[in-house]
C-alpha cells in the first residue's frame, strides 16, 4: 500500500488500528510506502509525515518493522534515495494507495503541472501546500521542498482512494471531477484510472 499522512485518512486509520486489535485484520504480510515528505525538517519533527504515520497507524498495527518503507529527505543524497526508492516501486505495483487532495488539486506533493510519469523526485511546494502545513507543526520552519512518489507509480497502482472532508475542499473536489482532465488538476487523472474512487463528506461534495 502507498499510504498519505495527515489529517484526512485519521479516521481510516482508527478504524485499522481497531481491526488488528479486535484480530479482524493483520499486517503481518503487508508492505507499507510512504506517499510523499517533507524536506528541510529534521528526522525527529512531529510533522514529518514518516512521524506522523507512526504516531496515527503504524503504532497501532502488527506491520514488521522492516516493511515500512519512509523516504529519507535528510539524507545527503536526495537524487540516490529517489532512485533507490523507485527501484523497489518497479518491482510490482501498489494494490491499494490513499490520498488526499490539495487545495490546488496536488496529489502527494504531486503538484499541477506534474508528468503523467513522473517518478519519485524532489519536488518545490506550491505556495498554498506550504501554508497548509503549518497545521501539522509546531514551529514557524514551513518546508518549501519534499520529495514525492511520482504520478506513474499512483495513477498504476490496482485500486486508488481520494479522500476529501470539509467545505474547503469543495471547489478543488468539483474541478477534480467534473472539469477537464489532465496535469493542471492532478487528481482529474483519477477519471481516467479503471479503479479509483473519490470518497468525500457532505461539504466537500457540496458541488456535485
Amino acid at each position: 500500500m502507498c499510504l498519505p499522512s495527515g489529517h484526512t485518512p485519521n479516521p481510516i486509520f482508527a478504524r485499522m488500528g481497531k481491526s488488528v486489535a479486535s484480530g479482524e485484520l493483520s499486517f503481518r504480510d503487508a508492505e507499507i510506502f510512504a506517499l510523499d515528505e517533507y524536506g528541510g525538517l529534521p528526522a525527529d519533527d512531529e510533522g514529518r509525515c514518516a512521524n506522523m504515520l507512526n504516531r496515527c497507524l503504524l503504532k497501532h498495527i502488527d506491520l514488521r518493522r522492516e516493511n515500512f518503507h519512509p523516504i529519507d529527505s535528510v539524507a545527503a543524497d536526495v537524487q540516490k534515495v529517489c532512485k533507490n526508492y523507485d527501484r523497489a516501486l518497479d518491482e510490482r505495483p501498489f494494490d491499494l494507495t490513499l490520498l488526499g487532495i490539495g487545495l490546488n488539486g496536488h496529489l502527494g506533493m504531486n503538484e499541477p503541472g506534474s508528468a503523467i510519469d513522473s517518478t519519485t523526485r524532489h519536488v518545490d511546494l506550491a505556495p498554498s501546500t506550504v501554508s497548509s502545513s503549518a497545521k501539522y507543526l509546531t514551529h514557524s520552519n514551513l518546508p518549501t521542498w519534499g520529495i514525492a512518489v511520482g504520478l506513474k507509480h499512483l495513477l498504476g497502482s490496482k485500486e486508488v482512494w481520494l479522500l476529501a472532508n470539509g467545505q474547503n475542499k469543495a471547489e478543488i473536489i468539483y474541478r477534480a471531477s467534473k472539469g477537464k482532465v489532465g496535469p493542471d488538476v492532478p487528481a482529474s487523472l483519477l477519471r481516467d484510472h479503471p479503479n479509483s474512487f473519490f470518497i468525500v463528506d457532505a461539504e466537500a461534495g457540496a458541488k456535485l
